[in-house]
């Protein structure tokens, strides 16, 4: 690892080129992985990245953002400082990482430093590691991705961020929220694999405040365009279908990285339904750079929008002064 501090950005990239050279990562990259987090998570940032970097080897590039100094400030200059580190091979893996602080009004401009640290010719994933703006196009960081993460889990209130990540969607966009509904959505197409009947009527069980839980009656009513109704429970536990023929089918989890799948004349089914660590979940998302339409399709029953799939994927930066105007 080497440490530069007070730096600046072209140091920051000769110091990286110089590490390439004499680092250990011999093989070529598959995309630069672009996070944004607070000061105290970036070490859960790193651990993810080094399960994901095992499929995807990635150059990171972390971005912490210290206290910005209000708009009459008159120590603005003396504030400003970039610090970074870099990690090429060791304790990430195959990943090169650079992870900058940045204080004062640097940290507004963050595209400043970042930009010239892209590795050239692969695809840009920008994963915001907490509350992202509410319009992703506020960010330059989020611009210049093909794809852009989020997880609305990370928010105050998921319920209404997921709406606005309706409103502000583009394809290109994920959330980690449904990222966690694999393991849930691969047992229930498991299950239909050997029914020849239609669906009547299908129930989710969950938290009407849990945006996995929206997301997987979004995806439901997208794909068998009925109305799922929602039994109230802590968390997303179960879903039960009711099939034409009368017979039901259901999934329940066993709270134990199992569930068990009941079916109408046949007997129950153990099957493994495992919390992935969230290096694991950042692994999927980086396997597929283009537009996921099943999420845009749930999210937009989940929301009631229209149109998702149809918008524009490229995004156009909108400038906001970021001292006055409020997330």
């Amino acid at each position: 690892m080497l440490a530069l501090w007070d730096t600046t950005g072209s140091e920051v990239v000769k110091k990286l080129a110089a590490e390439r050279r004499t680092g250990s990562v011999t093989s070529g990259l598959a995309l630069t992985l672009i996070v944004i987090v607070d000061e105290g998570r970036v070490r859960e940032v790193e651990d993810a990245a080094t399960i994901a970097a095992a499929s995807h080897p990635c150059r990171l590039l972390v971005v912490t953002r210290g206290p910005v100094p209000g708009p009459d400030a008159t120590t603005v200059k003396a504030n400003e400082r970039l610090d970074a580190e870099i990690i090429v091979g060791g304790r990430l893996g195959p990943c090169e990482a650079v992870v900058m602080r940045m204080h004062g009004r640097l940290a507004l401009h963050p595209e400043s430093v970042v930009m010239p640290l892209l590795a050239p010719d692969v695809p840009v994933v920008t994963w915001w590691h907490g509350p992202p703006p509410e319009r992703l196009a506020y960010d330059p960081l989020g611009v210049v991705a093909e794809r852009r993460v989020t997880d609305v889990t990370q928010t105050a209130d998921p319920t209404s961020s997921l709406r606005r990540r309706a409103d502000d969607y583009a394809p290109g966009d994920t959330d980690l929220a449904w990222t966690r509904l694999t393991g849930w959505r691969s047992l229930i197409a498991g299950a239909f694999d050997t029914v020849s009947t239609g669906v009547r009527a299908a129930t989710v069980t969950g938290s009407a405040n849990d945006p996995a839980t929206a997301l997987l009656r979004g995806w439901l009513t997208a794909r068998l365009n009925l109305t799922v109704d929602l039994q109230p429970a802590a968390t997303l536990s179960g879903v039960d279908f009711t099939l034409t023929d009368d017979s039901r089918l259901a999934l329940h989890s066993s709270g134990d990285g199992t569930a068990m799948l009941s079916r109408t004349g046949v007997g129950d089914r153990v099957l493994p339904l495992v919390k992935r660590r969230l290096g694991e979940e950042l692994a999927e998302e980086l396997r597929r750079l283009d537009p996921d339409q099943p999420y845009a399709a749930a999210l937009e029953a989940a929301t009631g929008s229209e149109g998702l799939g149809q918008r524009p994927a490229t995004r156009t930066h909108v400038w906001r002064d970021p001292l006055r105007v409020s997330t």
